[in-house]
């Protein structure tokens, strides 16, 4: 059962959010060959105060 992790910093819609999994879901399928149904792919979203870039946080870009 493949199993995606996708790191974003908060702030997109739910339906942006729906079409990257489903995007996501696509791909796997096409290229490892599985059904759909055993792909999970999971978003974990980060206050902007809480990651960074270059040590700026992303609330201060």
């Amino acid at each position: 059962m493949p199993e995606i992790l996708v790191h974003i910093v908060e702030g997109r819609t739910a339906a942006a959010k729906k079409a990257l999994m489903k995007d996501i879901t696509d791909a796997v399928v096409k290229h490892f060959g599985v059904p759909p149904e055993r792909v999970v792919v999971q978003i974990v979203e980060s206050p902007r105060d809480s990651k960074s870039r270059g040590g700026v946080p992303f609330s201060e870009l």
